[in-house]
């Protein structure tokens, strides 16, 4: 497409798709390219292996940790209270954000007091967590909630406030209820952005986690890289690192699928 007669070339096309053969090469190169510079830079020898281990050592330190089931245990620990957490702050956030974006009454009534709370950083609470729930999977999976929930409230409410009002006139106009307007116009609009939401907010749940770990914790990532930095083993933290990237990108991956397969025309 031309714009004020100038063809753009393929890699400046502005939302247009580019083909899939040049996606696929910048796909590569995102991986290969900070990958050869490491590896460089640590060939070079400027920078210790102590404090820059090389890719060869981190693959190394990775194969040992699941060769000896270690990481298998912490991974599993970390996903399930990173899914539990973020779950139960998605059975608040989805309803009490469609509640808030559709009835100015309940925006009046809720929004103030979570935009006090969403300012206040989720590890502060990790004393009282800790006094008023214990050491065990209770403080983590609370501060995963508490991390998360207020976010997706406010990100869900600002998508139903965008939803057309032709679409709401037109479903009363059909007879529509209240009730059925807000099932079936209202929340089927914003279930894409409700899912861009999760994806977006789910970063901080891992964050979050790995914090939980480092602070009290017998198993998990964040844990796993407190041991390693405890005894200076930094291959073995960028191993742990690594894996939380590629969990992060699998999940990633997992919203936009479950995005394409269930909101087709909100991605066409």
């Amino acid at each position: 497409m031309k714009r004020n007669g100038l063809a753009p070339t393929v890699f400046w096309r502005m939302t247009e798709d580019i083909p899939r053969s040049l996606q696929g090469l910048l796909v590569v190169l995102s991986v290969a390219v900070p990958l050869a510079l490491w590896w460089g830079l640590a060939a070079t020898g400027w920078i210790h292996p102590k404090f820059l281990p090389s890719p060869i050592d981190v693959a190394q330190a990775l194969t040992s940790l699941f060769a000896e089931g270690v990481l298998w245990t912490d991974a599993w620990a970390s996903i399930y209270r990173v899914s539990l957490g973020f779950l139960l702050a998605a059975v608040i956030s989805v309803p009490l954000g469609i509640m808030m974006g559709t009835f100015s009454s309940v925006r009046a009534l809720s929004e103030p007091i979570i935009g006090i709370v969403r300012y206040m950083p989720a590890p502060a609470f990790i004393p009282l967590l800790i006094i008023y729930l214990g050491l065990d999977e209770a403080p983590k999976i609370a501060l995963i909630f508490i991390g998360t929930v207020f976010f997706n409230v406010l990100m869900i409410m600002d998508a139903v406030k965008f939803v057309p009002k032709e679409l709401l006139e037109t479903g009363f106009t059909l007879g529509g209820s209240r009730r059925q307007v807000l099932m079936q116009v209202i929340t089927p609009y914003v279930v894409p952005n409700i899912l861009d939401a999760f994806r977006v907010n789910m970063a901080a749940s891992w964050n979050l986690v790995v914090v939980a770990e480092l602070v009290a914790a017998n198993e998990g990532l964040g844990k796993r890289i407190e041991l390693a930095q405890r005894f200076f083993r930094t291959d073995e933290i960028f191993a742990c690192l690594i894996v939380l990237g590629l969990i992060g990108f699998a999940i990633d991956l997992g919203f936009r699928v479950l995005l394409r397969t269930t909101c087709r025309w909100a991605v066409e």
